[in-house]
């Protein structure tokens, strides 16, 4: 009977530990899987994410999964910085004029009428009107524009129809409140150009940029005289188209017609005209010229090749020669193909409406070369001609005494001209 007792008491102990064991594994498992769902609660899996690769002038490069939060600051900073660098070198121009003096007076007309005696009892009273004389004149301010300076002596670049006035005096305020008298050295002839100069030394020129490698979309800034009182304003947008054409009005009414301008949506009001359009990198591509009344932040800039182009002839010849083919031409679109029985729908047709006037210029290069009423030329340099891109644009491109190659049309046959371009006569330049 004890060894019975002892054999169970044996066997439960076995028992017990088979359980304890088994038990101790179970609870290690279940304390494992615990152990990772806390994990996994709070200590969630790292996001692997890629490298941004952002532009140059930002020189940003980390792993963020929000890019545009942290390219945000670096862009802003350097706005920041370009607009500080170049508005040193930002002026405003105050156009001042010498007007009438209108007195403003009053007196009876009766006055002026010998009334008969027995009539003067019933004009016995006070009668007054109103009435103007002019008094002499005196200097006011007229008007206003912006400018850039170009060199450190004191070179200018504005608008024409800024400084267009020859009556008028200009005055040029510096960015730290400096003023001097302005003189108008040169104004282009056909672009809305002009150079003017102040007596001054020491100055920070503008970087001059390349206008043609803009592209559409990329980042612009505008600075100018704002409506002529708010000097230095600061406008940010970007290149909204290339190559327009417009026609142009300014303040006296004289119209004007602008070819291959740069849009923006930058801010250009009214005293901006003349300031700079500039690149993310403080390069000015444009000078601010134009806006479209009731419209909102359209605005156009001349392309600032044509700057430098003027700046060049300044400094070699002293003044500005236009490229001169010599010729009168409508462009080619699908209309005037229509209605003049044309075999293309691009192209220059060289044609005038007015029988007493003629197409080609007398002792035009054109003449010389042989280019006849009724030709249609296609391409200059292998340039095609279009609405966008016109004679005119590809003309004013070359220098004056450079040869090109005209692609012609006539009767049929093709074949090609060389021509070597004249200067504009000073007849011709305001027709």
């Amino acid at each position: 009977m004890k060894n019975f007792y002892l054999t169970v008491t044996f066997l439960t102990f076995i028992f017990l530990g088979l359980v304890l064991f088994s038990s101790s594994k179970i609870l290690a498992q279940t304390n494992a899987v615990w152990e990772n769902i806390f994990k996994q609660l709070f200590n969630p899996p790292k996001i692997v994410t890629s490298s941004i690769s952002t532009p140059n002038f930002l020189n940003v490069s980390q792993q963020t999964p929000n890019p545009s939060l942290v390219l945000l600051p670096y862009l802003e900073k350097e706005i920041t910085s370009v607009v500080e660098k170049v508005s040193p070198s930002v002026v405003s121009i105050v156009i001042s004029k010498y007007v009438p003096v209108i007195e403003k007076y009053y007196s009876n007309p009766f006055e002026e009428f010998e009334i008969p005696p027995e009539l003067k009892p019933f004009f016995q009273f006070e009668f007054q009107i109103p009435r103007y004389r002019q008094k002499g004149y005196e200097k006011e301010e007229v008007g206003g524009g912006t400018g850039f300076i170009v060199s450190s002596d004191g070179l200018i670049i504005t608008n024409k129809h800024v400084v267009d006035d020859d009556k008028a005096e200009y005055t040029v305020y510096l960015n730290d409140g400096r003023k001097f008298p302005a003189k108008v050295l040169l104004k282009h002839p056909v672009d809305d150009l002009a150079i003017i100069k102040i007596n001054a030394s020491g100055l920070i020129p503008v970087k001059l940029g390349d206008s043609d490698n803009i592209k559409l979309g990329q980042f612009v800034i505008a600075i100018g005289n704002a409506l002529g009182e708010f000097q230095n304003t600061v406008s940010f947008g970007v290149v909204s188209g290339l190559k327009r054409n417009i026609t142009a009005s300014d303040a006296s009414g004289k119209i004007e017609r602008l070819e291959d301008l740069i849009q923006t949506d930058a801010a250009i009001n009214y005293g901006n005209s003349g300031g700079p359009l500039i690149n993310i990198y403080g390069e000015v591509i444009g000078v601010n010229t134009a806006i479209v009344s009731g419209a909102q932040n359209i605005g156009f800039a001349i392309p600032i090749n044509r700057a430098k182009r003027m700046l060049e002839d300044l400094k070699t010849k002293g003044k500005v020669e236009v490229p001169f083919l010599g010729i009168k031409y409508i462009l080619v679109n699908e209309e005037i193909k229509k209605k003049f029985n044309l075999p293309y729908d691009y192209g220059a047709y060289i044609y005038t409406e007015l029988k007493s006037d003629k197409a080609i210029i007398p002792n035009s290069p054109a003449e010389k070369a042989g280019l006849r009423e009724g030709d249609i030329i296609l391409e200059v340099n292998g340039e095609k001609i279009t609405q966008q891109n016109s004679l005119s644009n590809l003309i004013r491109k070359r220098k004056v005494g450079e040869t090109v190659r005209l692609k012609i049309w006539r009767e049929g046959k093709i074949f090609e001209i060389y021509v070597t371009l004249g200067s504009l006569p000073e007849n011709l330049l305001y027709r």
